[in-house]
């Protein structure tokens, strides 16, 4: 590129679908633990798909051309507990609790369910989950053969163990620590574009590390609100 040569200010991110959903945390919208095949115990998978499917299912997109991208700092950590106390106590290990471990176990069910080729990937982060969910968001759109991204965020409550590393993690940068109940979860989705409602610039408020709160709070504000694109196509068919 030669110096009078500028490259094109990328598009702002655009949301097409917003879900949340939350089990045992006492709000009124929780909802009951979905039941998801070959996963078990946990909330974490669970409430993943549930947010993801939402998304997908409300904005049907080609899942050769739509990434995945998952937050979660600690990941499942209630199935990590319970296979740990298994193997304590001397019980036999059950073989899905090795499977679903992994965060990226969901997304692999995830992307059968729905035709996902493109990338999944996730990560976790002691930033705010949703400026890191964003930033990863906006760079995979680069790639042209991407067309959408969607970004999912989870975050359980725990034990004591889960507990003493977040007080510990809070502690050393000045931060709330989080407080939900034991067997709870939250998870939140924006299905991402660079055509549809823009996302405002909305500094996120101080947050546990890796909280998702800021994710919920957006996905929260845009879930009932349909994207310019939507609208511009039903005028055009009407």
């Amino acid at each position: 590129m030669t110096t009078g040569e500028r490259t094109a200010p990328r598009a702002p991110l655009a949301v097409l679908a917003a879900a949340t959903a939350t089990h045992g945390t006492g709000r009124d919208d929780d909802i009951p633990l979905p039941r998801l095949p070959g996963f078990v115990e946990s909330a974490f998978s669970p409430l993943v798909f549930e947010v993801a499917a939402r998304c997908l299912t409300a904005r049907p997109r080609d899942g050769s051309r739509t990434a995945v991208v998952l937050a979660a700092l600690t990941g499942d950590t209630t199935t990590a507990d319970l296979a740990s106390r298994r193997m304590v106590s001397g019980r036999v290990h059950n073989p899905l609790l090795f499977m679903q471990a992994t965060a990226n176990s969901v997304l692999g069910h995830l992307s059968r369910e729905f035709g996902i080729t493109a990338q999944t990937l996730s990560l976790s982060t002691l930033r705010d989950a949703a400026a890191e969910l964003l930033d990863m968001a906006d760079l995979l759109l680069e790639d042209p053969e991407v067309e959408h991204v969607l970004a999912v965020g989870v975050e359980l409550g725990g034990g004591e163990r889960l507990a003493a590393v977040y007080r510990d993690l809070a502690t050393d940068g000045g931060l709330p620590v989080p407080v939900l109940p034991a067997g709870s979860g939250r998870s939140a989705a924006l299905l991402l574009g660079r055509t549809g409602t823009p996302l405002p610039h909305t500094p996120a408020p101080p947050a546990p590390p890796g909280s998702i709160q800021h994710l919920f709070d957006l996905a929260a504000a845009h879930r009932n609100e349909p994207s310019t694109q939507d609208m511009t196509e039903t005028h055009a068919h009407q």
